[in-house]
């Protein structure tokens, strides 16, 4: 008890330089992080007994420029935001990974076997099984542990919750069994494998790329296995923008095929040019070749592969604004890549639900509230769940309002970039 005793008094109730970092200055938020750290000590003592245990946090994500770019090997603007799912760990001595997160059964996974299970798809057993066979694969060392997880960042945000937990398992097994010596991206390249091969659900890299650096970064995935990750200097809280993620309370449960048809679309148009992915072609030679494959492709994809090309240049375009600090410019491209991914990449609802358009109507209350003052757009993978915002001071009590009146309260969140990725918490 007496390393339980000491975590919950440098916890301090919040008051202390980490939980600031990570959750910024309002002492209500600061206060009920500190209720969540404490909350799962107790449930850890109650589970597993006192293990000496450590705490650790994952961000979840917004991405900022760069919708759907990443699986045909493109660029991305992403930030890590003050939403994060915390761990409480420590090692058991077994060869099994017992874990507890808040709202759901507790699970185990044996590493005597590594092998995808077929009963586990789309579980969180099924990632955490595939996180570990490919450490092992790459001689990194795995070992029991026990873990109770509150998942601050929803399930279905737009956020990345599966992203963030991923990369929160590989912090937890890089600090435990390997000194903290997994690199960031390279915990993230894990967590990619582990949805794409052992969850079910195909994915690119931008996610786990985010939550596991932290802060605001710009992503080149040209050569995948060796993303280029830039930090990108620029101050927004100083700009006086809020960044407000709206949940418009759709369901991403049921939209795996809709997510999967995107990078389909997208790669049938760059074999029909004798590519891979869209990033080894170029947008005059999609179009010289459109008439003759559009049949075989079909025009979504057509329209597709001008939305890649457009926001992959755009994401160059944004940094090189934020660099210069012209963040008016900035805000003109959120607004162009919003409307290219309605328009042309036509994520914004599933084909087969049209009663049901969510993220439409928050796109049209936002453009009602912000047209000439703010920026707008599509959030993350898209057809169900968030939009995102940047509302100026002067309108953003106008805009909660309003989205609020239709989605709910509480149903916008106002973020800041973090600065930490995922890794253990030093209180």
């Amino acid at each position: 008890m007496a390393n339980t005793e000491n975590l919950i008094a440098r916890i301090n109730n919040g008051d202390n330089r980490t939980f600031h970092e990570l959750y910024g200055n309002d002492p209500a938020e600061l206060k009920r992080n500190a209720e969540r750290y404490k909350g799962l000590l107790d449930q850890f003592s109650r589970e597993f007994g006192d293990e000496n245990p450590l705490f650790f946090s994952s961000p979840g994500r917004t991405e900022i420029g760069g919708n759907h770019t990443d699986h045909n090997y493109g660029r991305v603007l992403a930030g890590a935001v003050n939403l994060d799912n915390v761990a409480v760990a420590a090692t058991n001595n077994t060869n099994v990974i017992r874990i507890l997160s808040e709202g759901y059964p507790r699970f185990e996974v044996d590493l005597a076997s590594l092998s995808p299970v077929a009963t586990e798809k789309f579980t969180s057993a099924a990632l955490v099984r595939g996180i570990c066979s490919r450490f092992k694969e790459l001689g990194h060392a795995i070992g029991g542990f026990d873990a109770c997880i509150d998942g601050g960042v929803p399930k279905g945000s737009g956020l990345s919750s599966s992203a963030s937990f991923e990369v929160l398992i590989g912090a937890i097994l890089s600090e435990l069994f390997n000194s903290n010596g997994i690199d960031p991206i390279q915990n993230a390249i894990i967590g990619q494998y582990s949805e794409n091969n052992y969850f079910g659900k195909p994915c690119g890299l931008m996610d786990q790329t985010a939550c596991a650096m932290g802060g605001l970064i710009t992503i080149d995935f040209r050569d995948p296995s060796k993303p280029v990750v830039k930090r990108v200097n620029f101050d927004f809280v100083a700009t006086g923008f809020s960044l407000v993620i709206t949940d418009t309370g759709g369901n991403h449960a049921d939209l795996n095929d809709e997510y999967a048809s995107l990078p389909t679309d997208m790669k049938a148009v760059a074999a029909e040019l004798g590519a891979k992915v869209l990033r080894e072609v170029s947008l005059d030679q999609i179009l010289e070749a459109a008439p003759k494959i559009r049949e075989k492709v079909g025009d979504r994809a057509i329209l597709r592969a001008i939305h890649f090309q457009g926001d992959n240049q755009r994401v160059a375009d944004q940094v090189a604004a934020l660099e210069r600090n012209d963040f008016k410019v900035f805000l003109g491209m959120v607004v162009d890549s919003g409307y290219s991914s309605y328009m042309y990449n036509q994520n914004i609802f599933p084909v087969n639900n049209v009663r049901e358009q969510g993220v439409s109507i928050a796109l049209a209350l936002s453009e009602l509230v912000l047209k000439g003052a703010g920026a707008w757009r599509v959030h993350g993978g898209g057809f169900a769940g968030t939009i995102q915002a940047f509302v100026p001071k002067n309108l953003l009590e106008k805009y909660v309002s309003t989205l609020e009146h239709f989605y709910g309260k509480n149903s916008c969140q106002t973020l800041f970039i973090r600065h930490q990725g995922a890794g253990k918490v030093d209180l």
